[in-house]
């Protein structure tokens, strides 16, 4: 990290520029403050790359890519311009060395913590995939080791999975080549192996400073990849166990991301998950990130507006005669766009990223986001006046139309495909089962949850209708005017997977993550057993053996048994006659009362709700 040279540009986009994180070939490295205040970090291209329209495409596809795995794993992109003179991507910045530098500044990492990196890596690769792509560059100097574990960044040649073929037949040697797979290096079919093969050279690399097949010139080395069998003599056996499957020639050979994580089991909980040396380089940036905020801050300014050109008599008559032209070009654009751009959808005011995460989706009221006339197709659109969840809304138009809008759903039946729209600069998926058209587009953080438009009638398109509305609705969420009025008692925006006491959840099920499987249920999940936290709104009715939770509060039980019970209990009822509940449901519980270890985690629950 460096200061910025003076008389440099201060200002990428709508960001403050306070220093230099790095610069390669193709572009470099910032640290910027949003207009938010947040810190991040800005991957500027250089100029004289954005005049070649591939190049342009393909950075196009790297902010598409990086937008839809930003999770738990991943830098979360903020914002971005492909179309600027110098393109640039904003992601969150992550104070840490990428590994790269970690081993070169403090030796191997021991095998506890590369076992570490190996479960980080299969999770984000998991994250990955199921987005539909193949990361295809992933190497050490693109793995950040942060405080809390790792994150993966830099997605430039990630490619859709059904691209992949395409875009490989041409010959071309896309990655880099110590951590390339034998697919990659001979031209060959790519697959979400291929990632796996790079995964199994990376913990090569990490416990031994060096890859299986590093250390001579490209060429050779990518012979190597292909032909030779790779070098583990310095990795230790319990690396070497972990390393030498992902490192197999067929990539059929290899193991999945998830079957990684399965052998790997449980990573203990660690408040230092790397070694000392590896933290000391952490908190020396956050010193420095510290020293270079010392400096003074340019204050924010607009983007500069073009001066305008003098042109001479003739230049005016030709101008003249291009306005006429573009007049008549524009009438036309105006046309075609009244049917698919949302007229005025209101001030964005954030980040699509921020926008689809699940804390901020818990604060919408879903009834409000298609409450209106936004595009000419559509009409004006009319929500149900009581929906049945508040993460649901149906939505009527004029000649029946009628479709729903749903908030942080799991898609639970077939699969996820591609279409060839986009909105708010995101490729819009499809869910490829029948009984009507689904537009959607995962959440920020959690891929496998998503914002769907789910059109089941048979007016129009359904498909265009449905990724029409959907570009509606995900304009509308950059805004503010879709926020529920803030109520102090209510719980509808809290995370079910904070609410109980981890203890508690320990005691019901040992070793077992949380996984958000809804915006509003919390899942923690291990072999047979499976325990569900739900925040819900709609109408409650009193079913099964009442049960005094104390202060005032009776929940009831249903499905008591050894191994299986479900409690919930009114939190509170509403001026409409719907009412706020939690539920707790344990099933294939193996102890001896399901019904006492629900009861305890309802308590640390209860303690933790706001004032009715």
């Amino acid at each position: 990290m460096k200061p910025l040279n003076p008389g440099e540009p201060r200002q990428v986009g709508p960001h403050r520029i306070i220093a230099e994180l790095g610069e390669g070939g193709m572009g470099r490295v910032l640290l910027g403050l949003a207009p938010d205040g947040r810190l991040v970090a800005v991957k500027q291209i250089h100029a004289e790359f954005a005049h070649d329209p591939g190049f342009r495409e393909r950075f196009r596809r790297e902010v598409a890519a990086s937008r839809l795995v930003s999770g738990a794993y991943t830098a979360a992109v903020t914002d971005a311009d492909p179309e600027a003179e110098s393109p640039w991507l904003a992601s969150t910045f992550i104070l840490g060395p990428d590994l790269r530098t970690a081993v070169d500044s403090t030796g191997p990492l021991p095998a506890k913590a590369v076992r570490r990196l190996a479960s980080g890596l299969a999770a984000a690769l998991t994250e990955v995939h199921r987005a539909g792509l193949i990361h295809r560059d992933l190497k050490p100097s693109n793995i950040i080791l942060s405080g809390d574990g790792l994150r993966v960044i830099d997605f430039g040649i990630a490619r859709a999975v059904e691209e992949a073929q395409d875009l490989t037949r041409t010959g071309a040697i896309i990655g880099s080549p110590a951590f390339m797979s034998p697919e990659q290096a001979g031209s060959g079919p790519i697959t979400p192996a291929t990632d796996m093969f790079s995964l199994g050279s990376i913990l090569v690399m990490a416990s031994t400073g060096r890859g299986p097949f590093s250390g001579t010139p490209a060429p050779q080395t990518l012979y190597d990849v292909v032909h030779t069998v790779p070098d583990l003599s310095a990795v230790p056996p319990e690396i070497r166990q972990l390393a030498e499957p992902c490192l197999a020639k067929d990539p059929a050979r290899r193991p999945s991301p998830g079957q990684l994580l399965d052998f790997l089991g449980a990573v203990p909980a660690d408040t230092a998950p790397w070694p000392d040396a590896v933290h000391a380089l952490i908190r020396q940036q956050e010193a420095d990130v510290r020293s270079v905020l010392s400096l003074p801050i340019p204050a924010q300014r607009p983007p500069a507006k073009p001066a305008p050109e003098k042109k001479s008599r003739t230049g005016l008559l030709i101008g003249v005669a291009l306005v006429a032209v573009a007049a008549l070009i524009g009438t036309l654009v105006v046309v075609i766009r009244t049917l698919t751009s949302p007229q005025d959808p209101g001030t964005p005011a954030m980040p699509l990223a921020e926008a689809l995460t699940l804390d901020r989706l818990r604060r919408v009221d879903a009834c409000t986001v298609l409450d209106g006339r936004y595009t000419e197709d559509l009409g004006t659109l009319e929500p149900d006046s009581n929906p049945v969840s508040p993460d649901r809304c149906t939505y009527k138009g004029p000649n029946g139309l009628r479709f729903d809008l749903r908030l942080g759903e799991p898609v639970v039946n077939g699969g996820i495909g591609t279409t060839n729209r986009t909105a708010e600069g995101l490729p819009l998926l499809r869910a490829s089962f029948s009984g009507g058209c689904h537009s959607l587009i995962p959440s920020t953080g959690n891929p496998e949850l998503y914002v769907m438009l789910y059109n089941d009638t048979s007016v129009g398109d359904k498909c265009t209708i449905a990724d029409n509305a959907l570009t509606v609705a995900l304009a509308r969420l950059r805004t503010h005017e879709v926020d529920r009025q803030h109520d102090a008692a209510g719980v509808l925006p809290l995370d079910p997977c904070a609410l109980p006491d981890a203890t508690m959840v320990t005691q019901a099920m040992t070793d077992a993550r949380p996984v958000a499987a809804g915006l509003r249920n919390c899942r923690w999940k291990k072999d047979d057993q499976q325990l569900d936290v739900r925040v819900q709104r709609s109408l409650y009715v009193a079913r099964g053996d009442s049960v005094d939770l104390g202060n005032g509060v009776t929940g009831h039980v249903t499905e008591d048994s050894d191994s299986v019970c479900l409690l919930s209990w009114p939190h509170r009822t509403l001026t409409d006659g719907d009412a706020e509940y939690i539920s707790v449901w344990l099933q294939g519980y193996s102890g001896e009362r399901a019904c006492e270890r629900v009861r305890a985690v309802a308590d640390s629950i209860l303690h933790r709700l706001p004032k009715r």
